[in-house]
């Protein structure tokens, strides 16, 4: 993106406000058949929706969310005096008659704001050739929306967005930061971040920065971090690419996904180099993938990388093998044949990238977040959780930090979680259920086996009296040995607590 004047922003935004350019006015203007078909890249039903529409909304739509040329006349009226200037900034491309996007700006909303994004066009629409360039700036991804879903929202000072590409994370993180810091190795992305931070009135608070991981931030320390680093894992990123068969050029490397270390290195050296980064009792949230070596528990590893500054919570959420994540990715960038691709090249990838990873002893890559606190305890949780979480998981991961500092010994006065549910199972009339379950309806939504002092024990905490005095009572009425019960179930409560079916009050 080229150098813009510093109206021009502002003077877009304006457009687009006029225009009510939003995310439910454009799923208003297509209708349910033909958003669905947008969702998955398919533009002909929106096509058919907005032909006879010369409206700002359908003419905006048409040009940036759907990629195909509108009249010069249309564009002018939804974008006025903009035209032109847009085309010199590199965002649209004019002909005589013809106006057409060369960046996409699209609508973007969150609970409490409707903003915009800017990025490079969308490839693969209607099964069109997927090739993007080596500094292709992507859009909000599913990716980008688990990040956003992950990053805890409380009030902090200092936020840095680690990797900003097209400047989405900045977005959220400005809405809760006095200051953010994005930064970048892509100059095409820095660009494009700043300006979308400009379009959404948000310039004075986000700062960008050129440079690679840390660097541009050395020696200084942050309230939150947020990234979703370039982690895949190919030949491209690390020493096996020389010796392939037949490799590939270096300069193929996509920046936005490819971070040219070997491995999983990124992830490791992110991990790594982040404590050092934070404030007391601050925090960083990755979006990562990892290698889950062959004969070596995944946690093993990943808790190699955990420093004992920081509370960690890590968390698998998907395990993916390594002709599917090869698939994956080949198909990412346009080697697949059905998005373009060589047929005899995207074989010959296959088979080198495959063979690499067998080389490493790759026996599967997993999926998930790594979340770090400062200042805490050095308590590590690596979950294996590929089960259903409410969206946004954020408040649960934050529920879990509180958790693990949480006092779970005789004197804690802790209550049930609001959300807590109990489940019985047992023949009809019986006095005794067989099976009894404790299932939480929101965050992570564990569920969890309890016998009869347990589910006791968790009915009775309210806030009011503490956990030993609660299991005495238990134990009297159950006919127990009330120092046995305590020693047998204090253990349980810290589980409770950890799991947030107890919280303190």
């Amino acid at each position: 993106m080229r150098e813009t004047p510093p109206d021009l922003p502002a003077r877009l935004r304006e457009a687009l406000v006029a225009a009510e350019f939003t995310v439910d006015a454009v799923r208003e203007l297509l209708g349910g058949v033909a958003d669905a078909a947008l969702m998955r890249n398919e533009t002909t039903p929106a096509q058919r929706r907005t032909a006879q529409d010369q409206g700002p909304l359908a003419t905006l739509t048409r040009l940036f969310l759907l990629q195909t040329t509108v009249t010069a006349g249309a564009a002018e009226a939804a974008l006025p005096s903009l035209v032109d200037r847009l085309a010199a900034a590199g965002v649209l491309d004019r002909s005589v008659g013809e106006v057409a996007a060369r960046l996409d700006v699209r609508p973007y909303a969150t609970e409490d704001s409707t903003l915009w994004v800017v990025s490079d066009l969308t490839p693969g629409l209607d099964g069109l050739p997927q090739q993007v360039g080596a500094d292709h700036v992507l859009g909000v991804s599913p990716a980008s929306t688990s990040l956003a879903q992950l990053t805890t929202r409380a009030e902090v000072g200092s936020s840095l967005d680690l990797g900003t590409g097209c400047g989405v994370q900045a977005l959220h993180l400005a809405s809760h930061s006095t200051k953010v810091v994005a930064t970048d190795v892509n100059t095409r992305a820095l660009g494009i971040a700043r300006f979308t931070a400009a379009l959404n009135e948000m310039g004075d608070r986000v700062e960008v920065r050129a440079g690679s991981f840390f660097e541009p931030v050395r020696g200084e320390r942050f309230d939150l971090i947020a990234t979703n680093p370039p982690f895949v894992i190919s030949p491209a990123t690390g020493e096996p690419f020389e010796t392939a068969r037949s490799s590939p050029p270096r300069d193929e490397r996509l920046v936005y996904r490819d971070s040219g270390l070997p491995g999983d290195r990124v992830v490791e050296d992110i991990v790594r180099a982040a404590p050092g980064h934070l404030t007391e009792h601050g925090w960083c949230q990755v979006l990562a993938n990892w290698v889950v070596e062959r004969d070596r528990p995944w946690d093993e590893r990943l808790a190699g990388w955990l420093t004992p500054e920081v509370d960690a919570l890590v968390v698998q959420r998907e395990l993916v093998d390594p002709a599917a994540y090869v698939e994956l990715w080949l198909k990412d960038s346009g080697h697949h044949p059905a998005t373009g691709g060589d047929a005899a090249e995207y074989h010959r990838r296959y088979d080198t990238w495959l063979s690499w990873l067998e080389e490493q002893r790759v026996e599967a890559v997993g999926f998930g977040w790594v979340n770090l606190r400062s200042g805490g305890t050095g308590r590590h949780d690596l979950w294996d959780w590929p089960y259903d979480v409410e969206q946004p998981i954020a408040p649960a991961i934050a529920d879990w930090a509180v958790g693990v500092a949480a006092d779970a010994g005789p004197e804690a006065r802790l209550r049930l979680r609001e959300d807590v549910v109990q489940e019985t199972v047992g023949p009809a009339g019986g006095e005794d259920p067989e099976t009894i379950v404790l299932r939480q309806q929101r965050g992570f939504r564990r569920a969890r086996l309890a016998d009869t002092v347990t589910a006791a024990l968790a009915g009775a905490c309210d806030g009011e009296l503490p956990v030993g005095r609660i299991l005495d009572a238990i134990a009297q009425l159950l006919d127990r040995d009330p120092a046995e019960t305590r020693a047998t179930y204090l253990p349980v409560v810290r589980e409770l607590v950890d799991e947030g079916f107890l919280v303190a009050p």
